[in-house]
């Protein structure tokens, strides 16, 4: 009897410490499309205007190793006012966090990315919610093997460059909160 309940309670601690640790990884491969994006992560960051219209206002933004991109276009974007733009990048970095949306849970997937890996492209917008711009960037990445890995843009560590030009338009474009995907989408109308 003593034998059957300390192997009954052994088997108890394996699955609730299993459970957890499943619980814990999976926690790390999923996350809210609301998720906040921090502010001073580009220190590196350069900027210079290169076009100045009526109609438009177009930059180069350089980042430099150890900057984070999606930090340093919101911290550009919110410095500048910026409320409407859309821009291409290339470069290389060292790491990343990219994510595919599963509508039907509301929740990202994360794809982390270690290595060194070349930007093949990025292109994104910017637009206001609540007075606020939220950048909003999708990326190929180039391994160096010749595969590509790509999704939504959460993460982009710089090594050892990164090239923005981004283009402002001077009409605001306002995204509004949608339900069935959980996610901020551009309303026109507004």
């Amino acid at each position: 009897m003593r034998y059957n309940l300390a192997r009954f309670l052994f088997v108890c601690a394996v699955a609730v410490m299993t459970y957890h640790s499943n619980a814990q990884s999976q926690d790390d491969l999923y996350f809210s499309p609301s998720l906040p994006v921090p502010t001073g992560k580009a220190p590196g960051m350069r900027v210079k205007q290169i076009k100045d219209t009526p109609y438009e206002k177009v930059y180069a933004v350089i980042f430099y190793r150890g900057d984070e991109v999606l930090s340093g276009l919101t911290d550009f974007a919110v410095q500048h006012k910026i409320g409407d733009a859309h821009f291409t990048a290339i470069g290389a970095i060292s790491g990343a966090t990219l994510a595919w949306l599963d509508r039907s849970k509301k929740i990202y997937h994360r794809i982390l990315v270690t290595e060194q890996v070349e930007v093949l492209s990025l292109i994104g917008d910017i637009a206001t919610f609540n007075d606020k711009p939220i950048v909003h960037m999708h990326a190929v990445l180039g391994k160096p093997d010749g595969t590509t890995v790509g999704g939504h843009v959460f993460e982009l560590n710089v090594n050892p460059t990164l090239e923005v030009f981004l283009t402002v338009n001077t009409t605001s474009l306002k995204k509004k909160p949608d339900d069935a995907s959980g996610m901020k989408v551009i309303d026109p109308t507004q």
